[in-house]
């Protein structure tokens, strides 16, 4: 049964720092990107996004920039958002935790209520990492994990963006804590406007669509969300059609 759709002005948001447009030059290196500022000026931003960006990193697009005055930063500028022909495009892999983490204590998204606890980085399974640990009054445990998605084609979003071994053993994790009786969530944070569905990426990754496919007939859900996204604040806005 299909959640309503809540209403999305009561979600709380992430407020960026004052951004700094430019155009992008290259991203290069994974962790660096050069960008001529408006001013004329040529820096070098890091890159908080560790994956491929291939959809969302095209010379000549402008993008927007936060500085930071930290005197221990190598780079003191970092690269948040591009604008990209029909979305703009949030970058920084470290938004989708921090936002839906602030969701969920907030208890807005409509998937996950009576959560008393919220925790992070958790471990399962022995050795591996789940993003997030949601305990309801009754003690029972959510399991969710996050992945932060950039790439949409003809109004498709889809993960990974790269072949994905890592991504690969978060979806069996799951698995396994969903066939113990855990409820177990992957969470698909489309950082972009501009999709109408979510679809794993057959295409780059075939095996990841795969075992998506099995964890889901065995227990895993799967729930994406998109974003309203400016250059003042990002927050959650629609949960998205999830087609396996």
């Amino acid at each position: 049964m299909t959640e309503a759709q809540p209403n999305v002005e009561q979600f709380p948001s992430i407020r960026w720092p004052d951004l700094i447009p430019g155009k992008l030059v290259r991203r290069y290196k994974r962790f660096l990107a050069d960008v001529t500022l408006t001013s004329g000026e040529a820096v070098t931003a890091h890159c908080p996004n560790t994956g491929r960006m291939a959809a969302c990193c095209e010379p000549g697009r402008t993008v927007y920039l936060s500085y930071h005055d930290d005197p221990k930063r190598k780079y003191p500028y970092s690269w948040q958002l591009i604008h990209m022909p029909t979305s703009m495009v949030g970058v920084n892999t470290l938004v989708p935790n921090r936002l839906l983490y602030k969701s969920l204590v907030a208890g807005v998204l409509p998937e996950f209520r009576d959560i008393q606890t919220v925790q992070r980085e958790v471990v399962a399974g022995g050795c591996s990492r789940i993003d997030l640990r949601l305990i309801d009054h009754s003690g029972a445990s959510t399991y969710v994990e996050i992945k932060n998605c950039t790439l949409v084609e003809n109004g498709v979003a889809s993960f990974p963006d790269a072949v994905t071994a890592r991504g690969l053993k978060h979806i069996i994790e799951l698995q396994k804590l969903a066939a113990e009786g855990h409820r177990a969530v992957m969470f698909y944070f489309v950082q972009r406007m501009d999709a109408v569905c979510f679809r794993p990426a057959d295409h780059i990754d075939p095996a990841y669509g795969r075992q998506l496919r099995q964890a889901a007939e065995n227990g895993l859900e799967i729930v994406a969300y998109d974003v309203c996204l400016t250059t003042r604040q990002i927050r959650l806005n629609r949960r998205l059609p999830c087609e396996l």
